[in-house]
């Protein structure tokens, strides 16, 4: 009998996380190569010939630099734990932010309705409360707990690589009549890599930090709220005060969680109003959690609105209804 030869497995695939873990390690190491050339040729001449603001100016801005990459390569943007299957799609809440309701949107993936301005990444499968934007060249999401540490980021390589440009160019016109041919080919090099990375950089901090002032974030498009009032938005100060300097604390979960509790038997529903596929009405009201201080919200109807899909802003609820949940007294025991 011929012999038959076993076929080969198919290779296997790396993981997808493999590619944006080397690159954000490449973009690490790409910030050590430049500024170390820089240190070496360029600064080190400058130094050596009396001119020592150069070093003691662009050395903690490097480290400045450095520590923001490295941090925000490793920090948590918000993530939001997976939930269980008990709350199904079908239940319907609301939750009320600054006089305007918002429907939380049910997670899929995720297994738990979301908060306002949450939402589901796909690069990295995991739910981030007050998402701005996935940012591949540190592998990592920018929401609500590492925001701060992204401006951060950008500002202190603004100011490096700012630096870096202006020490080349001074370099450069100190040593105009002198013989350092490698040190001036570094300098030419550090020069232009620092100029091309410095322009989309400005830019991005100045996007940023308009949407700060406006209380937007990236992933809810252009003119988001230009026909409507932005319930997010609390003044352009108070705005970069919650941003910047504001504990760290969840902003929404705290009423989500209690809105997707265990209801107890003592509280049923006056009116249950359940609909499969597009409900008009809302059927749950925002209760209270235990020394919230806050009354119970009332039933409302809603009117969908665009909104960036799973945000947890797509419908508003704007008119009050009647229907409420009210606990209803036990009987005595016979």
């Amino acid at each position: 009998m011929p012999l038959l030869r076993e076929p080969h497995p198919p290779p296997r695939a790396p993981p997808p996380w493999i590619l944006p873990s080397l690159f954000a390690a490449f973009n690490v190491v790409l910030l050590l190569v430049f500024s170390a050339l820089f240190f070496a040729f360029p600064c080190r001449w400058l130094a050596q010939n009396g001119e020592w603001v150069f070093p003691i100016v662009t050395g903690p801005l490097f480290v400045f630099a450095f520590f923001s990459l490295v941090s925000l390569n490793f920090s948590d943007p918000g993530i939001l734990h997976q939930g269980s299957n008990e709350q199904g799609p079908m239940t319907v809440h609301v939750i009320w932010v600054n006089h305007r309701a918002f429907r939380l949107q049910w997670c899929q993936k995720c297994c738990f309705h979301r908060p306002p301005r949450t939402y589901h990444c796909p690069w990295c499968n995991i739910c981030v409360e007050d998402f701005d934007h996935h940012c591949k060249w540190v592998n990592n999401c920018i929401g609500h707990r590492n925001f701060r540490l992204f401006m951060l980021l950008v500002l202190s390589l603004c100011l490096h690589l700012g630096a870096m440009l202006v020490t080349c160019l001074i370099f450069l016109l100190r040593t105009s009549q002198q013989h350092l041919y490698i040190d001036k080919v570094v300098a030419i090099v550090v020069a232009v890599v620092a100029a091309g990375f410095l322009v989309p950089l400005s830019l991005l901090l100045l996007i940023q930090a308009l949407s700060v002032s406006a209380a937007e974030r990236s992933c809810e498009g252009k003119c988001r709220y230009l026909q409507e009032y932005n319930p997010f938005d609390h003044g352009c100060v108070s705005n970069w005060y919650l941003t910047i300097c504001a504990p760290l604390g969840p902003k929404y979960m705290a009423n989500a969680i209690w809105l997707q509790r265990v209801v107890e038997p003592d509280w049923v529903p006056v009116q249950n109003l359940h609909f499969p596929t597009c409900p008009s009405a809302l059927s749950h009201p925002v209760l209270p959690g235990p020394g919230s201080g806050h009354q119970a919200q009332p039933l409302a109807l809603r009117k969908s609105v665009k909104a960036p899909p799973g945000s947890g802003e797509a419908e508003a609820v704007l008119e009050p209804h009647t229907g409420l949940v009210l606990p209803l007294p036990r009987e005595a025991p016979r």
